[in-house]
Formats: C-alpha cells, structure tokens, sequence
C-alpha cells in the first residue's frame, strides 16, 4: 500500500513539472529545462502509469498522444453561438461601420482591441471543475463537432487550470498549423503519394478532424485563444469576472491559456487602421497565416448594448487583407534555361488579380513538382503570392477538369541554344549541356553582379543584356575590362552613368573571397558553402587545386558538392576566367584567421526591418567576414537582433527574450569594431 501511495504522489509531482515546462515551452515560448530533462519527466511519468495503469486519468501529459480511432464524431450543442462576423475592406468601409454603432450608444466612447484573424480552425473548449471536458469545432455555430480527444493532443491547450477558475467555462480560439509545419506536413504527403493541402487553413482543419487522434498528434499544432465564451459560476477569489475583453484575455493568460502577442488596446478607430496597415506590410514575418484583423469593441456592457443582427455581432467586425490566392487557368508551360543549364518551367496564366497585383506568370520549380501535383495545361489552378516573392502554383482545381487538360513534356532539345539535354540521377532537374549556351551566360552575369555575390551596382538585367548583344562581355572577367567609351555607345548610358557602373566594378576588386568563390556559380555552391571554402583553403588556387579528398575534409562538403568543384576548375575555360580576374585586381586570397580570434565569434545576429547604410546581404557578408552567422529566423540561440526601420514581431520576441537588440547606428559601431 505504501508503494501506490508513493507512486500517487509521484505521479502528481511528475504532472504538475511537465504541465509547468509544457506551458514555458509551447504558450510561453521561454523553457526552463532541456529537451533531454523534459524526456526523462515524461519518460518517468509514463513508466510509473505502466506499473499503476489506476492512476492513469484523461489529463495525463502521457495521454497527449491520442487514444483509439473513433467511428464517428459527435454532435456538440454551444450553449451560446459562435456568431460569425461581418467584413469590411477599406477604411471608408470600417469607418462606416464605425459610425453606425456610435450612432447607436450617442455620447458613449469606445475603445477597441485589435486581433490578427488567424487563417486556421475556429475552436470552442469547455472546461468544468477545472478539466478540460468537450472540445468542439464552430460547425454551423450553434452546432458543432466534437474533437475532444484530438484537441487534447495539442500541447498548448491546458487540460487542468488553477484553482480559483470559474465551475464552467468555455474559451474559444484558432487551431493553426505554422507555416513551416504546413510546408513539412506537404513534403510529408508528396513522399507518401497523398494529395497536398492548398494551404494551411485546409491543412489544420484537415488534421484537426481525422478520426483516428494519433495522427492529429503527429501534426505540429497550435492555438490562440481569442476570447471567453461564457463563464457559469463567475467568481474568481473575492472579485468578478473583468469588464472588458482586453481584461479578460490578460486574465485567461494568467490560467495558463495562449495569448496572441500581437493583440492591441486601441482608443481610436484611427488607430485601429494604423495597427491594419502594418499587418497587412508585415504577414508575411508571422509564422502563420492571416488573412486580416478583428476589430472588438473592448466595453462588455457596451457588446451586450449593441447586440447582434442576423448572425453577426454589431460590436466586432473583419478587416480582411487583400487577397494572397485566386484562382485562374493554366494556358500554358514555357521554360526558362538558368545559368547552370537547368531547365526552369513556369506557368503563363489567364491574368489574375492576387492581392492587388495581375499575375500572368507564376512559378512551377521543376518537372517533378509538375507531377507531384498533377498539373495539366488547360488545369483551372490555385495561384499563391507572398510579399514580393515570385508567384506559385499551389495545386490544380481537379474538379473543374473538364478532359481537355494535356500533361507537360520537357522539350528534347534546349530550347534556347538547341543543344543536348540531360538529367542526371538523383536530381530534378533536367540541363542544357551547351557551356556555350547564351542563357547560362546571361544568368550567371546577372549572378555575378547580384548584391549577394560581387554587388556590382548599376549592372542590372538590362545593361547585363546590351553588354552581351554588343559582344562586350563574353565571360564575368570581360565586366573589368570595360572601358567608358564601351558604355556611352550602349543606349541611355551618360557619363555620368558610365563612370558610376566603372567605379562599381572598381570597388568589387576587393570583394571577400567568399563572395568571389560564391560569384563564380560554380554548381551546388551557395554562399554558406564558398564561406566555408573560403576560410578553409584562403585562396583561390588552393581551391582550384584541391583533391577530392581535400574537399571532403571540409566540413558539410559532401561527394556531390566535391565533384562539382573538381569539374568547374577542369574546365579550361574557367581557369582563364580566374586568370583574367587576377590580372583585373579581383581580390583571390584572404588572412587566415582561427574562428576565436574573429571579434564576432560565437555570436548569432537575425536582422529585422529595412537596414538604410548598406544592403542587407553586405550587412549578413560582414558578420560572417568578422566571425559571427547569420540565423534566418528568430531563435533562443540568437543573441543580437539589429533592428531596422520599421521591424518586424521578432523585435518584440526579442524584448520578450531579454536579447540584446540593436539599431543601425549601434550595428555599424559593431562593425566598425565597437564591442556591442
């Protein structure tokens, strides 16, 4: 008897720690403890439930992972509706909205909070005696389904809350899949053969609502509750519930429930718009989907004044962002021949307006992607853009196929120069093997100048084309051959423009190695790897003349990258170029210097916001140069954010974080060797 005793109160210690480092890792994002010590309590936890299978109840951590498929879901009742809102699409519009409720409350002011409107699965969750006991999807708003035992399984939902919490209560919020899940979920999916999902909204539904919960546990998850949809028993210690949203949300959190950081107290309907216009520059940084902002009127007694009509709430309403996806058709497939041969199909669309922009073009990545997803000419297809990145084809529309759709073809010959092609095993991509082919010498030009390689300013896509029509530029070398003359006989080119382009080329003489290295397009070599290539082989003949084993040595250099650089420098034609660099002055050796020594070493930056004294590639190339990286996302190993105009939510992550942060001025006194 004392055994079970001694397990009971094991089990109860073991529950409360994993419920604790739960809640710091997924709500909080700050945890106390490593992977390794958070497996050894749950590892402890499930060996102690094996043993004493009585103590195992529905909230365990261990029963996280789901139970038995089920047949079928149940119907739940929601003992006050999930309203749906009204939308509006432009200022005029929300203004509009905002005065007909002051019309109805005269004299009244009002203060709002400001929500992002996740893109996900509207939830409600019932919590009774401190348990969570039904979770339900939104359904038709008065009816839903239950997904108790799949909800359970996402690790940011609580099971238990404290004491002190109302009898009965249900909160309500936005299951969502992050974009990176989304992206993993659908490579998952291609392997396997399975159908991909459009986008993440699809996706989190689709896993949300599978009736065996194990496989909604293998899914990554997530939730922000968005607001308290009634409380019965509404004392919390000695005081009332809050009288206001932004109170109650504040009041939610501290039960343990996920709180978007992102949500505002607003006293203006101004600024209500202020807070619209940043999100809908800045979404593309969340690390989910959100296709606009929710706009609540803060006072309670002020909702339950202006009530509802129809099947909306007057007091709340949907600021929806231009659109990120449309639909158009598939006219056809041309192709693009890139700088290292490969084949590049894209997509010639019925114009389509996605997000304000006409799309006419969108991207296709390779062959394979084509038959992954089954994409026909004549398809009626999902186009996708975000930000500035070059548009997409998510998926075809199968069930408008009317029979009449052709599958694509990779063309025998290049369609540029004619010459041969080939696909080498084991990768996608199918290339022109014609060295000579002027698409590749156009490409790897317009590389070669680019910011991330000898950014060379001035020689944009256009000039790069007259250079090459004009016979003066027939390899990269030829750019420092360049004489004024040359460029004032080009169309448009001053002198002014023509000594500007010259003194360009003259400063990318002394260009980092790396960067020389990465310029040179040498295949399977990207900028992380000519970093690493430059600091082991500190000059360019070194390299050339580097065995394969001597590659090999290098860290992270695999066969396939080794081959690549031996057949680059066995070409006779690219030796010259080398040549021809060295004689022009081009930079090809760099001072050895042990990584500790460097003044960054050890220390991980992530730039945010709009850097205004250099670009943002020559900003990441000079920590690099000075011993630090470069993270592209926000994580607990970054220890300097720089901000710049206008940053992102990683500032306030980092604030969060206690990281150190850093503006313009302080970054460049950094680089300028100040010990920030």
């Amino acid at each position: 008897m004392a055994d079970i005793e001694r397990a009971k109160k094991r089990v109860g210690e073991l529950r409360e720690q994993i419920n604790y480092h739960n809640h710091r890792y997924y709500v909080l994002d700050s945890p106390e403890i490593s992977d390794a010590e958070y497996d050894a309590l749950m590892a402890e936890l499930r060996r102690l439930e094996e043993e004493h299978p009585e103590l195992i109840t529905p909230e365990s951590p261990t029963q996280r992972v789901g139970a038995a498929p089920i047949e079928a879901f149940g119907v739940v009742e929601h003992p006050v509706p999930l309203l749906s809102l009204s939308n509006v699409f432009s200022c005029d519009e929300l203004l509009a909205w905002h005065k007909r409720i002051s019309n109805l409350v005269p004299g009244r002011d009002m203060d709002f909070v400001c929500e992002l409107k996740l893109d996900g699965l509207a939830v409600a969750l019932t919590y009774t005696e401190g348990r969570l006991t039904t979770g339900a999807t939104r359904g038709d708003g008065y009816r839903g389904e239950d997904i108790t035992q799949n909800l359970r399984t996402i690790k940011s939902i609580p099971l238990t809350v404290p004491k002190g919490a109302p009898r009965k209560f249900e909160v309500r919020g936005e299951v969502y899949l992050s974009r990176s899940g989304f992206e993993k979920l659908n490579k998952e999916r291609a392997e396997e053969g399975q159908p991909l999902f459009a986008n993440p909204r699809n996706a989190a539904a689709g896993s949300v609502r599978q009736l065996d919960p194990r496989v909604t546990a293998k899914r990554p998850l997530d939730i922000y509750i968005y607001s308290l949809g009634y409380a019965e028993g509404e004392g919390v210690g000695e005081r009332e519930m809050p009288p206001t949203h932004w109170e109650t949300m504040e009041y939610l959190k501290s039960l343990g429930f996920k709180i978007s950081p992102y949500n505002a107290h607003v006293s203006a309907i101004s600024d209500a718009d202020k807070y619209y216009q940043r999100w809908k520059e800045e979404r593309e940084n969340l690390e989910f989907e959100a296709d606009g902002i929710v706009i609540k009127v803060n006072s309670f007694e002020l909702q339950r004044v202006l009530g509802t009509v129809g099947h909306d709430p007057r007091w709340s309403t949907a600021y929806k962002f231009p659109a990120i996806q449309a639909t158009t058709r598939l006219l056809d497939i041309g192709i693009n021949v890139g700088r290292t041969g490969s084949l590049n199909p894209y997509a010639i669309l019925e114009p389509v307006s996605v997000g304000g922009v006409t799309i006419k073009r969108a991207a296709l990545h390779n062959e394979e992607d084509i038959r992954r997803k089954d994409i026909r000419i004549g398809d009626t297809v999902v186009v996708q853009r975000a930000g500035e990145v070059i548009p997409e084809v998510v998926a075809p529309v199968v069930s408008k196929r009317t029979g009449q759709e052709r599958l694509f073809v990779i063309p025998a010959r290049c369609p540029v120069c004619g010459g041969e092609l080939v696909k080498p095993e084991g990768e996608v991509m199918t290339r022109c093997t014609n060295a000579s082919c002027p698409a590749q010498l156009y490409e790897l030009l317009a590389h070669f100048v680019s910011r991330s390689a000898m950014d060379i300013d001035g020689v944009g896509e256009k000039l790069a084309a007259a250079l090459l029509e004009m016979g003066l530029v027939k390899n990269v070398a030829d750019l420092y051959s360049l004489h004024e003359q040359d460029l004032m006989n080009l169309e448009r080119m001053g002198e002014k423009s023509a000594q500007n382009v010259l003194d360009a080329i003259e400063r990318s003489k002394q260009r980092p190695l790396a960067r020389v290295i990465f310029a040179l397009g040498i295949r399977h070599v990207g900028a992380e790897t000519a970093e690493l290539l430059a600091s082991h082989f500190v000059s360019m003949d070194k390299l050339a003349s580097a065995s394969t084993e001597e590659l090999l040595a290098v860290p992270t250099i695999g066969p396939k990258i080794a081959e690549s650089i031996l057949a680059f420098f066995r070409q006779e034609a690219n030796r010259r170029i080398i040549d021809e660099l060295r004689h022009a002055g081009v930079s090809l050796e760099q001072e050895r210097k042990a990584p500790g020594e460097l003044p960054l070493a050890g220390r991980e930056f992530v730039l945010t916001g709009r850097l205004e004294a250099l670009p943002r590639s020559e900003a990441e190339a000079r920590i690099k140069e000075m011993g630090g990286s470069v993270g592209s996302s926000f994580t607990r190993k970054t220890t300097h954010l720089v901000a710049g105009a206008e940053p992102g939510s990683k500032l306030e992550k980092a604030h969060a974080l206690g990281t150190k942060v850093l503006n313009e001025e302080e970054f460049l006194r950094l680089l300028e060797g100040g010990n920030k």
